[in-house]
């Protein structure tokens, strides 16, 4: 009885620990991976893609091969997330594979211009399509789309800070919305197909290009639609908050990258059976004017459907960029406030408000939509990096202990791949491509002399301290207590000796 009553206390004392909780499901594990992909990107990107790929059936040929892209990618994060089970995806990887500096720069990238913009991107888009149908004839204003852009993302902050169960039933919620929305418009455009309205659609007019197809334009178009897809791999970021992430991270991106890849590809059908190329590249709500076409009177239910997708899509970017901020900080790559939890919400509130106030001076300082290529490159970028990292710890470690390993021939394909399209995006926009790669740089004097440089003044660290504590009393959180055996990679017992 007593040893009973020893043990019930040391579990109870276990589950009281301050630590990231384990509430991420297999259901709740597609959702983070399906929600984040699908923001803004499909109601934005289908002209991008398709006036660089110059016609119909090529843009097609994008979408679907962009999907399979993502498929190979997802399968060798599967093989990384269960080697290395850390949470900050690209990040942790890179970190422990090639060390500090080159996981430094993938991280202050992502936090100063990527995931920020991003965020912003499908802020303005949710506030563009609620505002639309008040300024019918005219583009809401700018003021207008800011604040209410800015009041969504702190609303969202606000509940991710309260709890990590409200944050991801927010995303469970808003995803089964999202392919709702989205099965609409494909159900709708195949009752026109079934009604013969399939001209853009037919091969001969499919591949009448607008202009002379280059390899260039055909890599801004993967760019375009890479931003799209961008998310498929933030399920790793979460790694240490899934539950059986061994089983449930694989299964997560073999279940959602696939229908993902079959909706955009079906959604741009549905487009192309309402609207011709022309009319497409004229509209800048793809989806409110395919509405307008074809739902009539119940039209008002486009731009409600794509609020609600972006609305969940911002909450699944904040969900997951401020665990990469939680990783970094907690790497020594960042402030240590953020690799605090608080005490009773269990909830990285120093990491999100970083990541809420980043996304608002990116809203304030003006337009954002311009961003999308050079964010795209950066994505491929760092995407590349990591994939190189797996093949660099199967030469350097290959007794390590794998509970998935993919065919060499799928890290290999999609790195030719990435060669051939960064290649030809720095060939083709080297301004867009080299600020991107500049942005990037900037943070190796911030390495030296934020990280690397140790014997900083004493007066450096005594305010540094200061500020620590002045934001662990204001947040009122504290480090978290890990354990050690969920943080660290497994290895074969022959590594181990």
């Amino acid at each position: 009885m007593a040893d009973d009553g020893k043990r019930k206390k040391k579990d109870k004392n276990k589950d009281d620990r301050v630590t990231l909780k384990k509430e991420i499901g297999l259901l709740s594990a597609c959702a983070i991976i399906i929600g984040n992909i699908i923001g803004s990107g499909i109601f934005v990107s289908p002209k991008g893609v398709l006036e660089h790929a110059g016609s119909v059936g090529l843009s097609l040929i994008v979408w679907v091969c962009g999907g399979g892209i993502c498929v190979l990618g997802s399968m060798c994060y599967a093989e990384l997330g269960v080697t290395i089970p850390k949470s900050g995806g690209d990040y942790s990887y890179v970190t422990e594979i090639f060390g500090g500096l080159v996981g430094f720069l993938l991280l202050w990238s992502a936090v100063l211009i990527m995931y920020p913009t991003t965020m912003a991107v499908i802020a303005l888009t949710f506030a563009n399509y609620v505002l639309q149908p008040a300024f019918q004839n005219c583009l809401p204003p700018y003021a207008a789309t800011r604040l209410l852009a800015t009041t969504c993302v702190l609303f969202l902050t606000w509940v991710n800070c309260s709890s990590v169960r409200w944050a991801t039933r927010i995303q469970d919620v808003f995803t089964v919305g999202k392919l709702l929305a989205l099965g609409l418009i494909i159900i709708v455009g195949l009752v026109q197909i079934g009604r013969g309205y399939y001209d853009a659609l037919v091969p001969s007019a499919a591949f009448q290009f607008s202009q002379e197809p280059s390899v260039g334009q055909i890599a801004l178009a993967f760019l375009q639609a890479s931003f799209a897809y961008s998310g498929w791999n933030f399920l790793n970021y979460v790694t240490e908050e899934v539950v059986e992430p061994r089983k449930n991270l694989p299964r997560a991106i073999y279940i959602s990258i696939p229908l993902v890849t079959v909706v955009y590809t079906m959604t741009n059908i549905a487009y192309f059976s309402s609207m011709t190329p022309e009319e497409l590249l004229a509209s800048n709500a793809v989806a409110v004017t395919f509405g307008e076409k074809l739902l009539g009177m119940f039209s008002w239910a486009m731009p409600i459907s794509v609020a609600l997708s972006t609305f969940g899509g911002i909450n699944g970017y904040l969900f997951t960029s401020s665990r990469l901020c939680f990783s970094g900080a907690r790497e020594g790559h960042l402030p240590y406030l953020l690799a605090m939890i608080h005490l009773k919400n269990c909830t990285p509130i120093p990491a999100l408000l970083v990541c809420c106030f980043a996304t608002i001076f990116i809203l304030c300082i003006g337009e954002t939509h311009n961003l999308i290529n050079y964010v795209s490159f950066i994505n491929y970028l760092s995407y590349g990096v990591t994939i190189a990292g797996l093949l660099y710890l199967r030469k350097k470690k290959p007794d390590m202990m794998r509970p998935i390993k993919v065919n060499l021939l799928i890290p290999i394909t999609y790195m030719l791949f990435w060669v051939v399209l960064l290649c030809f995006s720095l060939y083709s926009e080297p301004v867009v491509c080299g600020l991107g790669m500049v942005i990037m740089l900037t943070g190796v004097p911030v390495y030296f002399v934020g990280v690397w440089w140790k014997n900083k003044p004493k007066w450096i660290y005594k305010f540094t301290e200061k500020l620590t504590y002045v934001g662990q009393k204001a947040c009122y959180v504290m480090f978290p207590q890990e354990d050690p055996a969920e943080a660290q990679p497994l290895t074969s017992s022959k590594d181990s000796d």
